[in-house]
């Protein structure tokens, strides 16, 4: 009788290890519908699918600082969403204290069209900045370049135009990064001294992908996200 109750107590031991291997935990939150929202920790995450010919997209988030989409849009041009997290700041620029964000992304790099980036609005969304973190595939600013500054703790190729309803300015990046710290205060100040605004009060700070394709299906994930000031 040793031999079979020894057999029996090693079955009985390997079947927790079956099952321990099971599928990934769940996020807190997820959503496929184009305009869900989730409001975390003072920020509001939007899967935000708004373009013309746009394919499914499914957002989910562990928090406000964590969190992603699949997306699966076809190489039709145009941008097809921009899935973000926004916090509002509601502050003049001559009011702000330090006001930084960091960030830190996993994102697809081939057969994609789109860039991380933040849009920052003035609180009557006369004014749009974005900051272009890294960009793949055939996407571009609206307007034309103005000059080449280093500002914010990155450097930049700086775009001035207009989307027909607001005026925009696109700071691009000059080299790709997926993870950082921005110093928005010195941004906006900057813009403040160049004369292209005036002391508008800073609304919503906005970060996410701007999506124009990702045919077949891409992850894009925000491994960390937050906004200081």
């Amino acid at each position: 009788m040793v031999r079979p109750l020894r057999l029996v107590v090693a079955l009985l031991l390997a079947v927790p290890a079956v099952f321990i291997a099971g599928p990934a935990q769940a996020a807190t939150w997820g959503s496929s519908d184009p305009w869900a929202t989730w409001s975390n920790g003072g920020y509001t995450l939007y899967n935000d699918v708004w373009g013309s010919g746009a394919g499914p997209q499914s957002i989910w988030a562990n928090s406000y600082s964590n969190w992603g989409v699949s997306a699966n849009h076809p190489n039709t041009g145009g941008v097809k969403s921009y899935p973000n997290a926004t916090r509002y700041i509601g502050k003049k620029v001559s009011a702000l204290g330090t006001t930084t964000s960091s960030f830190n992304v996993t994102v697809p790099t081939s057969g994609v069209a789109f860039e991380t980036a933040y849009d920052i609005w003035s609180s009557d969304n006369a004014y749009e900045i974005m900051l272009w973190m890294n960009r793949y595939g055939a996407v571009g600013p609206i307007g034309s370049q103005q000059t080449s500054a280093s500002v914010g703790g990155h450097p930049w190729a700086i775009y001035r135009g207009s989307n027909g309803s607001n005026q925009v300015f696109s700071f691009v990046r000059t080299g790709n990064t997926a993870s950082g710290t921005v110093d928005i205060r010195a941004i906006v100040q900057w813009l403040r001294s160049k004369g292209w605004f005036g002391d508008v009060t800073i609304g919503n700070v906005q970060f996410g992908y701007e999506i124009t394709s990702s045919s077949g299906g891409k992850d894009f994930v925000t491994n960390s996200f937050s906004v200081t000031g």
